[in-house]
């Protein structure tokens, strides 16, 4: 009769030990989901680890990088996280394009542009990435080039306008695409047929 009993009682005991851990690894999880359902768009655009999870294709790098501009320009940041969304830009920039905008002077002026925009009350309400499947890519002085089409609605004094803009990017030797510069799609085309013309 002892013998059943004490088997019952360690039993409930590893049933209940069960359940206790299961309820404690449910109320972690449920936690760790509110954690990251909590944070700000600004927040989860700067949670991005760029040194071991940069992104793979044009595309997701424009697509980080037009997250960061939405947070510039569009959402309410901190000197502190604009600065550090300034330094998530800056690494996606190819090694040309860092030499052509020093740390400090960059910052002063990404400063300086942003207080301008939003006392001009404009914000980037969203934004669009053309297709993988519309990339421009080429060789030239034997770099491999990338051109893609990014779209960017903006609304000011409650009037919507849609932007559109041609981004160049450059892979580099770790075979990471690197943004090499932009300029609005109407130069471009421009540029394209004023050359078409001459040829």
């Amino acid at each position: 009769m002892k013998k059943s009993t004490t088997k019952v009682t360690i039993i409930i005991i590893c049933l209940v030990a069960a359940m206790v851990g299961y309820y404690a690894y449910l109320s972690n999880r449920s936690y760790t989901q509110r954690s990251d359902s909590s944070m700000t768009f600004v927040q989860s655009t700067l949670a991005r680890d760029l040194e071991n999870d940069y992104p793979a294709t044009v595309k997701e790098v424009m697509k980080y990088y037009n997250d960061v501009m939405r947070c510039f320009y569009g959402e309410t940041c901190t000197d502190e996280e604009l600065e550090e969304l300034g330094y998530k830009v800056r690494a996606l920039y190819d090694d040309e394009l860092l030499e052509a905008n020093e740390p400090e002077a960059y910052m002063e002026r990404l400063k300086s542009d942003i207080s301008a925009f939003k006392e001009a009350k404009r914000s980037i309400t969203s934004y669009s990435v053309a297709a993988s499947t519309s990339v421009d890519y080429y060789t030239a002085d034997d770099f491999y080039f990338a051109r893609i089409l990014c779209g960017y609605n903006m609304v000011e004094g409650g009037v919507s306008t849609q932007i559109n803009t041609i981004y160049l990017l450059r892979r580099d030797e770790n075979r990471r695409w690197r943004i090499y510069g932009w300029e609005s799609a109407d130069a471009y085309e421009a540029a394209q047929e004023s050359q078409e013309s001459r040829n």
